[in-house]
Formats: C-alpha cells, sequence, structure tokens
C-alpha cells in the first residue's frame, strides 16, 4: 500500500487544489444543494471547480442541473475512458464527474474497482482548485473514506432529530475510527438565525460531552421558498434568484470555504486526497491494530 501511495505521489504533479467534502448524517437534508451552490459560489469568484456525485448509486446532481450525461464513473472504472472524459461543464463553468443512478455493483465496488476509482484521479489531466465530493447519506464505507480522504468535511444538519442523531453517528464514526477530529457544520433550511444557532448547539452539547472533536458553524441557511421553484428550473438557487435569502447564505458559505487554510501535512495536494484514499482499509477486511 506504501508502494501504491508513492508511486501516486511521483504521478502527481498538480497545482495546490482544496478538497471538500459535504457528507450528512441522513438523506433530504440539502446536502447536493449545498455542494452546488457552494460550488457555484467558488466559481462566480473565478476559482475552477469541480463537483465529484459520489453518491455511486444514487447520483442525482446532473438532474438537479439539467445536464445530459453520456458518460460516467462506471465507464471510467470498466476502462472504456478516462475521468477527464467524463466531466461535464455546468452553469457558471463548474464542472460535474457524474456518477450513475439505481447501479448496485457501483454501492458495492469491489477492492480492484475502488482502486481504480482512485488510480482515475491520480491521472486526471484537467487542474482544478477545489474538489467537492458530495457524498451519499449514511455511513457506509464510501462516505466514511471520502470524508476521511478530504481536508476539510462539512456535515450539513436540518432542524429533525434524526438529522442530529445522523450526524453525530457520522462525526463519532469519523473521529473514533478514521481520525477525523475536525467538522465544518451547515444548519440547512432553519426559519431563523437563531433556531440555525440553537441547531448547533445541540449538536456541540452531545459532541462536547463525549467525542474529543472540534466542530465549527461554517453557514447558517435559511429555508428559502425560491428553492423549491430554483429546482422545477433545473437551476440553483444562486443562479435564478441571486439576491433571495439562502443565495446570499450559499455566496457567504462560499467565500468562507475558499478561505479555509489547507493543512500543512496534506501538503495541499490532489495527491493527498489520492494518498488518503488508497489508505483505507478494503472492504472486508479489518483495519490493522495500532
Amino acid at each position: 500500500m506504501n508502494d501504491q501511495a508513492s508511486g501516486l505521489r511521483r504521478i502527481m504533479k498538480k497545482n495546490q487544489i482544496k478538497v471538500i467534502a459535504v457528507t450528512g448524517g441522513k438523506g433530504g437534508v440539502g446536502k447536493t444543494n449545498v455542494s452546488l451552490n457552494m460550488a457555484m459560489a467558488m466559481a462566480d469568484q473565478g476559482k475552477r471547480v469541480l463537483v465529484l456525485d459520489a453518491d455511486l448509486g444514487l447520483a442525482n446532481v446532473d438532474v438537479i442541473l439539467g445536464l445530459r450525461v453520456e458518460k460516467n464513473l462506471s465507464h471510467v472504472l470498466s476502462g472504456e475512458c478516462d475521468i477527464d472524459d467524463i466531466l461535464i461543464e455546468g452553469p457558471r463553468g463548474i464542472f460535474i464527474a457524474p456518477s450513475t443512478s439505481g447501479t448496485r455493483s457501483m454501492v458495492e465496488l469491489s477492492p480492484q474497482e475502488h482502486v481504480g476509482l482512485i488510480r482515475a484521479f491520480s491521472n486526471m489531466r484537467t487542474e482544478f482548485d477545489v474538489l467537492i465530493v458530495d457524498t451519499a447519506a449514511g455511513i457506509s464505507n464510501m462516505v466514511l473514506s471520502f470524508a476521511r480522504a478530504s481536508q476539510d468535511v462539512v456535515v450539513v444538519v436540518c432542524d429533525e432529530p434524526t438529522s442530529i442523531t445522523d450526524a453525530y453517528a457520522l462525526i463519532k464514526l469519523l473521529s473514533r475510527e478514521h481520525g477525523v477530529f475536525r467538522f465544518k457544520i451547515v444548519a440547512n433550511m432553519v426559519r431563523t438565525m437563531r433556531e440555525g444557532q440553537v441547531l448547533f448547539n445541540k449538536l456541540t452539547k452531545v459532541t462536547d460531552r463525549f467525542l474529543d472533536v472540534a466542530l465549527e458553524l461554517a453557514a447558517i441557511v435559511p429555508y428559502d421558498e425560491n428553492l423549491r421553484k430554483a429546482v422545477r428550473k433545473q437551476q440553483l438557487l444562486i443562479e435564478a434568484f441571486p439576491r433571495s435569502p439562502g443565495s446570499l447564505a450559499f455566496k457567504a458559505l462560499g467565500t468562507r470555504a475558499m478561505n479555509w487554510p489547507i493543512p500543512a501535512q496534506a501538503g495541499g495536494h490532489l495527491e493527498f486526497f489520492i494518498e488518503q484514499l488508497v489508505a483505507q482499509p478494503q472492504p472486508g477486511k479489518e483495519p490493522a491494530n495500532e
């Protein structure tokens, strides 16, 4: 495994790239809308942004944006094409790496396929400033792998009891079993700023008591009636309604995210993301005892 990582290090000669995983303990919290609107906010400020649709079995980024997909990650894994060949340019210059929907085999990747996905990134020719990984919901091995491999982990929560409990479970697993101790929290679809702060306080109250982690309130995104209208138009909120309350919150999140420091120990390169994925325990294998 170390030989593979060192080989990838020699291959990778990329510019610095910020890698952000956007995740959540449960579905329906608005994770994909957070990913895409944050991506567009960054693109509007001149950044080259790639969104990886990492919900490998229930992908929907292309549907949300109304994009036509001819090839996706499954074609990369089968060797039919390179990852550069599947990239689709979306609105305002953001790029999408699409996955598949309704394909069980993509959810249950073999160790060889997992390594194939990693190698696809190592050979990517197109350069970006930011890679946003829109993970699946829940605590599957793939979600944990992508979150652990990223430099920043954004956990999206909303004001539902199951959202808080599932977010806590995700944070607990990442901290205790994968060495992730810093998390950015987005309180999404809240009625007031105070409600967002209370939501964050609920989560920190339980993590402070039971876990050794640091949470940062990255954004409070208000419930916005215009979001439903934008979805029907297959547009992003900040594209369709740039002055709406939700859009302003997403723009502020994008600006803040661009200023998150790249950890010095990570080297700040895409090779860090790849090597961290390489370091994951393979499916069906227990991690070595430390």
